[in-house]
């Protein structure tokens, strides 16, 4: 055991949904991000691994040979009544309110600002147990680690862009969280 966390969060492999430009349902990967994972293999560094509870993440973390136990707060944005459609047939004044106002859930699920606290009630969590972690996750739960660490306001959300299998790793010591990378 280190006295160190280090987390490395890897954003999930691409599935149809993110080709198609729609939101999400909780769908298995595409052939696209089950080829993406046969060209490398997942992190090995680390004493535990955690995943999403969505198909994609666990399928994620399973075709990468990581043995991760699925963890609710790493759960996607609840993007409500959005789910499973296609971003152009949402109400462009919704989706600017959304877009605008990180407190605006228009979609009746989780406004940006909500998904922020929660990831940082998990991050504070994982500090009372330093290890090496690995966690399969959705490009939007990164984004609010990122905010979180940065200490940003929730409105830079979406200035910050995660790719299919990016891995971003934070550390934290006794003065608190550190982007790495």
């Amino acid at each position: 055991m280190t006295e160190v966390v280090r987390l490395t969060l890897v954003s999930h492999a691409m599935t149809d949904a993110t080709s198609a430009g729609r939101f999400a349902l909780d769908e298995p990967l595409s052939r696209l991000g089950r080829r993406q994972l046969e060209s490398g293999s997942g992190p090995d560094d680390f004493e535990y691994a955690l995943c999403g509870p969505e198909l994609r993440t666990r399928e994620t973390a399973e075709l990468a040979g990581l043995p991760a136990e699925p963890e609710p707060a790493l759960a996607d944005l609840d993007v409500g009544r959005w789910s499973g459609v296609e971003l152009a047939a949402v109400d462009p004044h919704d989706l600017d309110c959304w877009l605008t106002d990180p407190t605006a859930a228009p979609h009746g699920g989780e406004s940006i600002v909500e998904l922020v606290v929660r990831v940082r009630a998990w991050l504070a969590g994982l500090v009372e147990r330093p290890a090496r972690i690995c966690a399969i996750t959705h490009p939007a739960v990164i984004r609010a680690a990122v905010v979180v660490v940065l200490d940003a306001p929730p409105a830079s959300f979406w200035r910050i862009d995660v790719a299919p299998l990016s891995r971003t790793v934070l550390h934290h010591r006794t003065a608190g969280w550190t982007l790495r990378r």
